[in-house]
C-alpha cells in the first residue's frame, strides 16, 4: 500500500507546479518518492517470483524523474503530476516490453506492453503477430487477460490509418498490425492505492499481462536487452 501523504503531495503539486513551491516542499517530495520506491521494490520482489527476468531489478532503475522535459513543449510547468515506474528486463531504458505502474490521483493505472518501439523492433512484432496470430489472439482473449483489461490501447496516436506495407486488408490480424504500440492498462482507484490489497491487486494485473509481455519479447529478442 501507499501512504495517504504520498497522494496528498501529488495533489498539492498539481495545484502548485512551480519551482519555489517544490523547493519549499522538497522534504515532502523526498518522503513521497521514497514511499513510491518502496512500493515498487515490494512489487518487484513479489511479482519477481512469477517473472524471474525482473526479480533482481532495483526499484531505482525503474523510476522516472519528476522533472518534465519542457524544451519543445508549450506547457512549461516544470514537474510531472505523477510518479511512474517501468519494470522491464534491463531497467526503464530497455527497449524490451515490460510492466508499468502510474501513480496520479484520479488517474492511476497498471499494466504493460511495449511503447513506440523502433522500426526494426516494430517490424519484428508485426511479423510475430502475423505468423502466430492464433497464439496472440488466445493471449488477449483469455479469461485471465479480459478479466482485468478491456483490450489493447487503440488511441489515434498509436494507430496507423492504413496497414503497413506487406500486409493485406484480408489479414485476420489487421487491426493489431496497424498498432505502433502494444499496451494494455487497468485503472486503479485512489481508494485502492492506500489499501492493503494494492500489492496483491497489482501483482494480479501484471500476471494477467505477462503472457503478452513474453510474446512481445520473444519477437523483439534478447539482443535488445
Amino acid at each position: 500500500m501507499l501512504q495517504t501523504s504520498t497522494l496528498l503531495f501529488l495533489k498539492q503539486l498539481a495545484k502548485n507546479n512551480n519551482k519555489p513551491w517544490f523547493d519549499a516542499n522538497r522534504k515532502k517530495y523526498d518522503e513521497a518518492r521514497k514511499d513510491f520506491e518502496n512500493f515498487i521494490q515490494s512489487l518487484i520482489t513479489e511479482f519477481g517470483k512469477k517473472d524471474p527476468s525482473i526479480a533482481s531489478l532495483p526499484a531505482k532503475q525503474c523510476l522516472f524523474r519528476i522533472n518534465r522535459d519542457i524544451r519543445f513543449s508549450k506547457d512549461k510547468t516544470p514537474y510531472k503530476k505523477n510518479f511512474a515506474a517501468s519494470i522491464n528486463k534491463g531497467g526503464k531504458k530497455s527497449i524490451l516490453a515490460g510492466y508499468y505502474f502510474h501513480l496520479e490521483p484520479g488517474n492511476s493505472f497498471a499494466g504493460g506492453g511495449i511503447w513506440m518501439p523502433m522500426p526494426a523492433e516494430t517490424q519484428k512484432i508485426r511479423q510475430e503477430i502475423d505468423y502466430c496470430y492464433d497464439e496472440f489472439k488466445k493471449i488477449i482473449h483469455s479469461k485471465k487477460f479480459t478479466g482485468i483489461y478491456t483490450g489493447l490501447d487503440r488511441e489515434d496516436a498509436i494507430l496507423l490509418t492504413n496497414l503497413p506495407k506487406g500486409y493485406t486488408k484480408d489479414n485476420p490480424a489487421a487491426e493489431f498490425l496497424k498498432l505502433k504500440s502494444w499496451i494494455a492498462m487497468t485503472p486503479l482507484t485512489d481508494a485502492s492505492l492506500t489499501s492493503k490489497e494494492l500489492l496483491k491487486k497489482t501483482v494480479e494485473a501484471l500476471s494477467a499481462i505477462q503472457p503478452l509481455i513474453d510474446f512481445l519479447n520473444r519477437a523483439v529478442g534478447d539482443e535488445g536487452e
